[in-house]
């Protein structure tokens, strides 16, 4: 079988939220996006988790210049919008990076922007809540029984 398709480069970020994991991979497009094999629309009702999905790619403005293929598992549909946020900016970061080392910039050029806007608006940080877990004689994580004197 011949290659006569040009391999397009493809820049990965995995992103974590709660128990959801979102593994992201970004090619070089037109602005497609899908997760788990549909739609945005169809995979997220809330506009809340539509809007977490694409603000790591409305802030550096590529939202119509990347095409995005999302497999997110684990976790509520909150959880996982969560996490393809981590996960769209950390490939974001990663595209950056690399245009960084191939112009020979430092932290000052374009590209340094972008991964400092990505940063500095939180994108890039896990968010580390997680439910406690149920402890032994309680109720709940830490709801007990009523105490009765007598």
């Amino acid at each position: 079988m011949a290659e006569t398709a040009a391999k397009k480069k493809c820049y990965l970020g995995t992103g974590r939220r709660k128990t959801s994991v979102a593994r992201v991979r970004m090619y070089d497009g037109s602005g497609k996006l899908t997760i788990n094999g549909r739609s945005l629309e169809s995979y997220f009702t809330e506009p809340k988790d539509r809007n977490a999905v694409l603000a790591a790619l409305k802030l550096t403005e590529m939202i119509n210049k990347v095409d995005v293929v999302i497999r997110t598992n684990g976790g509520g549909i909150t959880g996982q919008g969560g996490a393809i946020c981590q996960g769209t900016a950390r490939c974001l970061k990663n595209m950056f990076s690399e245009g960084m080392a191939a112009e020979g910039q430092g932290e000052e050029g374009p590209a340094g922007g972008m991964f400092k806007k990505l940063r500095d608006s939180g994108y890039l940080t896990r968010d580390g809540r997680m439910k406690e877990r149920k402890k032994y004689g309680r109720k709940g994580a830490r709801r007990s029984f009523q105490f009765s004197k007598r």
